[in-house]
């Protein structure tokens, strides 16, 4: 027997299942996940906390390098991390909805009994 949270659940699924997936939108809402992984990365440049490596990007480094590989890194941790929950809200949804189908059938048999 399902809960009601797990009817609500395959409820809200089949209505925004087709929605969640575009790229867009999941780049969208997993930005500030990507962004967790960015501005560290940012912040540790900033800071010039290790010296040598200060040294060698002021001589060598091109600040246009590092906003791109940033702004990649985000882009790909924000649709990385949405798409994943999209695929585990997805086989979920296949679990019950498969548990449903095998619940009905034996309540269809317990009827023909």
């Amino acid at each position: 027997m399902l809960s009601q949270e797990e009817k609500d659940f395959l409820v809200y699924w089949e209505q925004n299942r087709d929605r969640q997936k575009k790229t867009f939108r999941q780049w969208l809402i997993g930005l500030p996940i990507g962004l967790l992984l960015g501005v560290p990365i940012f912040i540790n440049y900033a800071t010039g906390w290790y010296k040598r490596a200060g040294m060698v990007a002021g001589s060598q480094f091109n600040p246009i390098v590092l906003i791109i590989a940033l702004l990649a890194i985000v882009t790909f941790m924000a649709i990385f991390y949405k798409q994943y929950q999209w695929d585990q809200y997805e086989q979920r949804y296949w679990e019950l909805k498969k548990g449903e189908t095998k619940e009905k059938g034996e309540e269809k048999e317990a009827r023909e009994e």
